[in-house]
């Protein structure tokens, strides 16, 4: 499966960055005034990459400070390779964006079919996650719904700001 369509990954770091990522790239999605779907798509990855990079950046220069040594190449190359699910989980949304512009929506309602699209892969994350958490039914209905929350919530800012 492509890693673009994956909620769970190999380690609870990169499921934890696809998670945030679909978070933040809604966020753009929700504050964007791009005149078209092109833009919003390119201002999601844009953002979503310097996030990624900040990441980055900011992992390599506290092991330099808390270590007391330069990181080691193979520290910088696994940094550099690793936390892309923040970019990428994104992939999905973009898709739908791009997909309902094509098919004549309007960009408000483009956005708001991105950002369903989204919701509902935050609530497969959370039923998920606590599937593998072990939980039991009710507290795996807490984390979808914990989850699907933070979607909505852009939802709702999006219908009120714009």
């Amino acid at each position: 499966m492509p890693i673009w369509l994956r909620l769970r990954h190999e380690t609870e770091e990169a499921t934890a960055s696809g998670i945030y990522g679909l978070i933040v790239g809604a966020a753009v999605l929700v504050a964007s005034h791009a005149a078209t779907a092109w833009r919003t798509t390119i201002a999601v990855l844009a953002t979503l990459t310097i996030y990624w990079v900040a990441e980055r950046y900011a992992r390599i220069v506290a092991e330099r400070i808390h270590e007391g040594h330069r990181p080691t190449w193979h520290t910088v190359r696994h940094q550099l390779a690793s936390g892309w699910e923040m970019v990428t989980a994104s992939v999905l949304p973009l898709l739908v964006l791009l997909a309902a512009r094509l098919a004549g929506a309007t960009q408000e309602t483009a956005g708001i079919a991105s950002l369903s699209c989204t919701t509902g892969l935050l609530c497969m994350a959370g039923w998920w996650i606590g599937a593998d958490g072990r939980l039991h039914p009710l507290e795996r209905l807490v984390s979808t719904v914990t989850a699907g929350a933070f979607g909505a919530a852009l939802i709702v800012l999006k219908t009120l700001l714009h």
